[in-house]
């Protein structure tokens, strides 16, 4: 499991929409939290014991206090049911140090962010540091109804009203032509930022790149979805520890975080879904088989890393820099 674990009390409470609670936290210890990038995300445990993984939706440049929101999902195995039904002002929470694998892009001379529902969080922070920055930026924020969007107190006012566009109620088979005109007037240096349900950002990055590069598209996904047979993949492979040169095997049954931990080389680990990105290790030689849902195209064209909880190998050998 991941370390790094911070105890925290729940300071306040904000029904923020239908079936959406924020949560604001402080530390038990008084101290400010560590700074943080915008985009970024935390474990957060719930009364259950369940481990999820929540965006940062306050202003980064807060360090008393970190905000996240939760969606109550009707399926629920325990996580956002538990954080819904039993926290209270005052509850105890642990929680993991901050990750971003969603940075925005300093490079970038316009940045267009596109949420859908709960997919509005990490946007938010975005949206903050934009704002005091003075940035060029637009946040469109799509949701079923206003009673469905979630901080409408917060984008509708400074200073956030003048770069939000709200988009409510919009069919399926109209959104390809309200992205497009949301993202028609982009200059050649814009960036584009999207988080919300699966199919939302399949179409968002489908219709961003038919007016930027793949590069200057970016995207978080809140679960994995299924992943797509691979037929190079290998059923066993060996995985060796630059450090010692220590090998060990991975079967077709065994994940390659599981077969470290049995030689007794630990692996942070978190959503177990390669989501969080908190198993990544740098890969030395070989070729991984990605089967993660956090590295870039970038990421994944060189090599460079492997989510260990979740991805195979295509070559024999795979070498990680442990």
């Amino acid at each position: 499991m991941q370390a790094h674990i911070l105890k925290v009390r729940v300071d306040a409470l904000c029904e923020e929409a239908h079936g959406v609670r924020a949560f604001s936290i402080s530390r038990l210890d008084g101290l400010p939290f560590d700074r943080y990038e915008p985009g970024a995300h935390i474990d957060v445990t719930s009364p259950s014991g369940i481990t999820r993984q929540y965006s940062l939706c306050g202003d980064p440049e807060c360090l008393e206090s970190q905000i996240f929101a939760v969606k109550k999902e009707e399926q629920s195995r325990g996580g956002s049911r538990s954080l819904h039904e039993e926290v209270r002002i005052g509850t105890e929470l642990s929680v993991g140090a901050p990750r971003n694998l969603f940075k925005l892009d300093e490079s970038a001379g316009e940045h267009v962010l596109i949420g859908a529902g709960i997919g509005i969080t990490p946007l938010l922070s975005m949206a903050y540091r934009l704002a005091a920055r003075n940035a060029r930026f637009t946040l469109h924020y799509f949701a079923r109804s206003e009673t469905h969007a979630a901080f409408m107190s917060l984008l509708t006012r400074a200073p956030f009203d003048m770069h939000v566009k709200l988009h409510f109620g919009v069919e399926r088979d109209a959104l390809p032509a309200e992205l497009d005109a949301c993202l028609r007037d982009a200059g050649n240096d814009a960036h584009v930022y999207t988080c919300g349900p699966a199919p939302f950002m399949d179409i968002v990055v489908e219709t961003a790149q038919q007016h930027l590069p793949a590069e200057s598209i970016h995207l978080e996904r809140f679960k994995a979805e299924p992943a797509p047979a691979v037929e190079a993949s290998l059923d066993s492979f060996d995985v060796q520890l630059a450090s010692t040169g220590q090998t060990v095997h991975v079967d077709a049954t065994t994940s390659i975080v599981d077969a470290l931990a049995a030689i007794g080389i630990e692996v942070d680990t978190s959503c177990g879904e390669g989501v969080c990105g908190t198993c990544m290790v740098d890969v030395v030689s070989g070729e991984p088989e990605h089967r993660d849902h956090c590295l870039s195209k970038a990421e994944r064209a060189s090599n460079s890393v492997v989510c260990c909880c979740v991805s195979r190998s295509r070559s024999p050998l795979l070498v990680l820099d442990l």
